[in-house]
């Protein structure tokens, strides 16, 4: 443990920023497999839906430092991929 009062201090503050990062996280995962889902069944209303709500997502987690703009950037252009081709079909 820390000796310090500011490293006590530093100690809980990350340590809630890691629980807030944690969630985020995995809201993110939850979000991003109903895209993929919808992807697979071939259902391209809901796939559409899903992705819109996932990049809004994602670009959130950039605001907040959850992950790298070009992280980001990156799962988005995937999941728009993913979706394109079921509504090329």
């Amino acid at each position: 443990m820390a000796n310090h009062r500011s490293a006590v201090k530093r100690h809980t503050q990350s340590e809630k920023k890691r629980q807030r990062n944690k969630a985020y996280k995995s809201a993110l995962r939850t979000a991003t497999k109903k895209v993929v889902d919808a992807t697979t069944a071939g259902n391209k209303e809901d796939a559409i839906k899903s992705l819109c709500t996932a990049t809004v997502m994602l670009d959130k987690a950039v605001t907040k430092n959850v992950l790298h703009r070009n992280n980001a950037a990156r799962r988005i252009s995937r999941l728009t991929k993913s979706v394109n081709t079921i509504a090329a079909e």
